[in-house]
């Protein structure tokens, strides 16, 4: 991934995805993948203005993590492909067609030849090129799609429509990627740009809606792109979008999101939190929910700090927290308890939820084991030395905090003391890139196992300091092989060695849950669990 190095562009690329996904935290709820269909003649026109929780300070969608951000900026850009999110397939986008060499090394995609940029550009292989070349330069935000180019050795212009990606291993994951915001495509103009005035004033693609207005923490407001004429195979609406305009406004409350959606003030909410489902449950608002993939919300754990280099006292903790009771309490009617490291909605899933069990008789077992011992406070010692861990947080979701404080309770009853940690969204990477830290929220969202890698291999990022072992070797082929069979056995080697190994402490499965009124018609979930807006309308 040129001079970069592969393990340092990787290393950033597990943290955006982190990044992404601690912001991800969304909710869940009633309802499917859409809302109002079969209500009437879908019609053009009108203005859809969506109220979320957050704002990444960020309009470029190669370098934004946060779900929040990703519902209004992945309008702007197309991407090679789309995936199928109920069957995981990829199909055509802006690329017509593909092939993948048989050891998955080398990528040629044929794209269309009808595409523009909304400054009138051409789609061209030299403009993917350039998209590409550029993304290891995007710095800090920039690690997802930095992730999904690692150890890539050249980009080539086959013709003017045809592009050839070659890596210099094999790379499963990548055919994948191309169908992600993170590497949405974008123009040459744009490409130039530093990755801090792309962050600031927007990028130019070839998207179905163009960027208008960015007022940071306050709104963003898109137009319809005239002239559009080349979606995702996946779209039932050919063109351009039913829409004229979408406004996304910024509003941290999840209550005053709730009843600004009451009183009409806005069409559709981002995380509906548990205290407001039953308010807006019937009426003119529909729930919609949709599973993430990815990496469970859970507790990263530092590997390498002293107190958790003892798999004895990983294996308490694991133990110690009682999933369902977390998932029923805290978060929206219908989140699951974690059954693995990964959700059940990701390719090549497996059911480990036996390894995940609530005991904590088990859990006081395994720390008796390791030597420590219960004082006349109930916290546990050994050597004149408390167990004490800390688990640092991100106020990114309302459900973040009194998750943890279950958590810290139920840590508490088998002897180990926890202090919840609170920092700035803003710090989310620096804190996992510095590695100070003992426990760390988080998740990760992305429908391919890959993300496995990404997040614990020690060959790449590897925040959480987890020790080099068979993990790598599982964790390397799957990456290494288009054998379906093969790659699904090694990916559940994976998840069974994070999980048996305590590497990570699953917690819960997240849910995207929006709210929208009965007007809203066809808003529907992509294969990551955010949105694509081309086939709403209102009416």
């Amino acid at each position: 991934m040129i001079a970069l190095s592969d393990v340092r562009t990787s290393r950033w690329a597990a943290l955006t995805a982190l990044v992404t996904t601690s912001v991800l935290l969304t909710a869940c709820g009633s309802g499917g993948g859409d809302s109002g269909s079969g209500a009437g003649q879908p019609k053009s026109g009108g203005t859809l203005t969506f109220a979320v929780g957050s704002d990444a300070g960020c309009v470029d969608p190669q370098q934004v993590g946060s779900n929040e951000s990703i519902y209004s900026v992945r309008q702007v850009v197309d991407s090679l492909t789309d995936q199928d999110p109920k069957t995981g397939k990829i199909v055509p986008w802006l690329a017509k067609s593909w092939d993948v060499s048989s050891d998955a090394t080398t990528f040629t995609f044929h794209l269309r030849s009808d595409v523009t940029f909304s400054d009138g550009s051409k789609l061209t292989a030299q403009v993917v090129k350039d998209n590409f070349d550029a993304v290891p330069k995007l710095g800090a935000l920039g690690t997802l799609a930095q992730g999904y180019l690692s150890g890539v050795k050249s980009t080539a212009v086959v013709d003017p429509l045809t592009v050839k990606v070659t890596f210099k291993q094999p790379n499963a994951q990548f055919l994948q990627a191309t169908s992600t915001h993170s590497l949405g495509i974008e123009s040459s103009a744009s490409v130039k740009k530093t990755p801090q005035q792309k962050c600031s004033e927007g990028v130019i693609g070839s998207g179905p809606f163009v960027l208008k207005q960015y007022v940071q923490n306050q709104s963003i407001t898109l137009a319809k792109r005239i002239g559009y004429d080349w979606g995702s195979s996946l779209w039932s609406k050919k063109g351009e979008a039913y829409l004229d305009k979408l406004v996304f406004k910024v509003v941290p409350e999840a209550g005053v999101r709730a009843g600004s959606l009451q009183s009409g003030q806005v069409d559709a909410i981002s995380s509906v939190g548990k205290a407001n489902e039953a308010a807006l449950k019937g009426g003119q608002v529909t729930l919609l929910r949709r599973a993430n993939p990815g990496v469970v919300f859970g507790l990263g754990i530092n590997n390498s700090r002293p107190l958790l280099k003892d798999v004895k006292v990983r294996q308490a903790v694991l133990a110690a927290v009682d999933r369902k009771q977390i998932a029923d309490t805290v978060f929206p009617t219908g989140t699951q308890p974690a059954t693995s490291i990964l959700a059940h909605t990701t390719p090549d899933y497996t059911d480990l939820s036996s390894d995940l069990a609530f005991d904590a008789a088990k859990a006081k077992a395994l720390l008796d084991a390791a030597g420590w011992k219960a004082g006349s406070d109930g916290i546990r010692a050994r050597d004149g030395k408390k167990l004490n861990l800390t688990i640092s947080w991100f106020p990114n979701a309302a459900t973040n905090q009194p998750a943890l404080e279950l958590v810290q309770q139920q840590l508490k009853t088998v002897g180990i003391d926890v202090a919840l940690k609170q920092g700035q969204v803003s710090q989310f990477a620096t804190t996992l890139q510095g590695g100070d830290f003992d426990l760390v929220w988080s998740n990760v969202t992305r429908s391919d196992p890959d993300i496995l890698r990404s997040s614990f291999s020690t060959q790449l990022a590897n925040f959480y300091r987890v020790p080099a072992s068979s993990l790598d070797t599982a964790l390397s082929g799957q990456a290494a092989t288009t054998d379906t069979a093969k790659r699904r056995q090694l990916v559940d080697e994976a998840q069974k060695l994070i999980v048996q190994n305590a590497y990570n402490v699953p917690v819960v499965e997240l849910q995207t849950q929006l709210a929208v009124t009965k007007k809203v018609h066809d808003l529907a979930f992509d294969s990551g669990s955010r949105i694509q807006l081309h086939d709403t309308w209102i009416g």
